[in-house]
């Protein structure tokens, strides 16, 4: 008898219940399928259109080339003198993360652990490069350069580089200080370091991952950095985003699966400086890890 109650109660529990819904019923979830599916589709066809012209001999009116064939990288790699290229643009991107890394991390230091008159305003000016669009500053940044004889050299393009890469070191390391326990450095001073004891022999090792990660955002930053390099780059000191546009928008007449080889080849090199970036750099945990922080004092 009771067995049979039970079993009437759970029936009854069973059809008065709420009934579970299949998601793709739900017009939101049709809407998301079709803007992600637009969104991939345009991204297939943008990304795709390059890659196959740049490896295809023949493309008018069919829906893919031909035929297919790799000597477009070769001539490319001939014809704008891509290793000189590459050469730069290696050499920019290190010089500017190495100068900002300098610069920027005591500059950092200064900033969360000094409380002086005038903090906020600092970190205003600090932000501003980052925020305010480059053709904004660098335009006069250029004519000044241009004064000095400094444009069209390798050291006007490091220059102009380093006017957004030492703030960005600087907002990207002060979390990391932060996190850093002030009596570490306490501690050392008893203990009679000197200040720079206390920043190479105690701070460094503890700050390693911190000028890791500001080190490869700068580095992704600068070799994608566009319009402070075309303003001041020469034909000698011209990074691959500025030869590529050149090679698409100079006089003359290109090939343009060559143009399509080069921009691949672009893609690519930015690909692998944005995994890496994304392999040591979580900026969300960043955020994290400074509320933690915080709440435990």
């Amino acid at each position: 008898m009771a067995a049979d109650v039970l079993t009437k109660s759970r029936k009854e529990q069973g059809t008065s219940g709420p009934t579970r819904r299949n998601p793709l019923r739900k017009p939101a979830t049709w809407v998301a399928v079709l803007v992600f599916g637009f969104f991939f589709l345009n991204l297939a066809g943008v990304v795709g259109v390059p890659v196959a012209d740049s490896f295809g001999t023949r493309w008018f009116t069919s829906w893919l080339p031909e035929g297919w064939t790799t000597r477009w990288y070769g001539e490319a790699w001939r014809e704008f003198g891509l290793g000189q290229v590459f050469w730069t643009t290696a050499l920019v991107s290190l010089l500017v993360v190495a100068i900002s890394v300098v610069l920027g991390v005591p500059a950092a230091y200064a900033l969360a652990r000094r409380d002086f008159p005038g903090h906020r305003l600092v970190l205003l000016l600090f932000l501003l490069p980052i925020l305010v669009p480059p053709l904004t500053y660098g335009i006069p940044l250029a004519t000044v350069l241009y004064k000095f004889h400094l444009a069209g050299t390798l050291s006007g393009v490091v220059l102009a580089n380093l006017v957004p890469s030492v703030p960005f070191v600087v907002l990207t390391m002060t979390p990391f200080i932060e996190q850093i326990d002030p009596r570490i450095e306490a501690a050392a001073r008893m203990c009679g370091a000197r200040t720079s004891s206390v920043l190479l022999r105690v701070l460094a090792p503890l700050l390693v991952p911190g000028i890791l990660a500001a080190s490869v955002l700068v580095l992704v930053r600068t070799v994608g950095m566009f319009e402070l390099t075309f303003l001041t780059a020469g034909p000698d000191s011209q990074t691959l985003v500025v030869a590529l546009y050149y090679a698409v928008f100079s006089a003359g007449i290109r090939t343009q699966q060559s143009i399509d080889a080069m921009a691949v080849m672009y893609t690519l090199s930015m690909l692998v400086l944005l995994v890496i970036a994304l392999r040591f750099v979580n900026p969300t945990q960043l955020v994290t890890r400074v509320r933690e922080e915080r709440s435990r004092e």
